[in-house]
C-alpha cells in the first residue's frame, strides 16, 4: 500500500457515490475530509441554514449571505481542509463548488484526481489531472 495521504474529496451533495468513495478511501488508510460531516456534530454547510428561501435571493441578498456567520464557518472549514490536503479527488458528477475546489487545489500544486463511478460528460480540462 502507498503511504496514506490527506485527501479533500470534492463532489456534490446530490452525488450518491460520495459516501462510497469516502468509505473506500478511508479503508485504504487515507485521511479524507468529508464536507457532509466535517467534524463531530457538524453536518456540513447548507444555504437553508441562513434562509429557507435561498434560491430566490437577489444578487445583493446573495452577497450579504456570503458574510453571514454560518457561511463564514462553512467556508472556513472547507478551505482549511483544502489547504491542508495533499491531494484533491473530484468525484463526478460534481457541482460548481467542487469544480472550484478542485481547480484551487491543482493551482496550489496539489495532486488532482478525477473519479467517475457512472457515465459522465467529458471535460477537456480534466486532462491536467489523473483520471481514475
Amino acid at each position: 500500500m502507498n503511504k496514506p495521504i490527506r485527501i479533500y474529496l470534492a463532489s456534490s451533495w446530490r452525488n450518491n457515490y460520495q459516501p462510497i468513495a469516502l468509505r473506500s478511501l478511508r479503508e485504504w488508510g487515507h485521511e479524507v475530509y468529508d464536507f457532509r460531516n466535517p467534524s463531530p456534530g457538524n453536518h456540513g454547510f447548507s444555504w437553508r441554514e441562513i434562509d429557507p428561501n435561498w434560491q430566490d435571493w437577489t444578487p445583493d441578498e446573495y452577497r450579504a449571505a456570503l458574510q453571514h456567520e454560518i457561511a463564514i464557518k462553512g467556508y472556513t472549514s472547507d478551505i482549511e481542509a483544502l489547504r491542508a490536503c495533499d491531494a484533491c479527488v473530484l468525484l463526478l458528477p460534481s457541482g460548481r463548488s467542487a469544480s472550484w475546489e478542485f481547480g484551487y487545489a491543482m493551482g496550489q500544486g496539489k495532486a488532482g484526481y478525477v473519479l467517475s463511478l457512472s457515465p459522465c460528460e467529458p471535460e477537456l480540462m480534466y486532462r491536467e489531472a489523473q483520471i481514475l
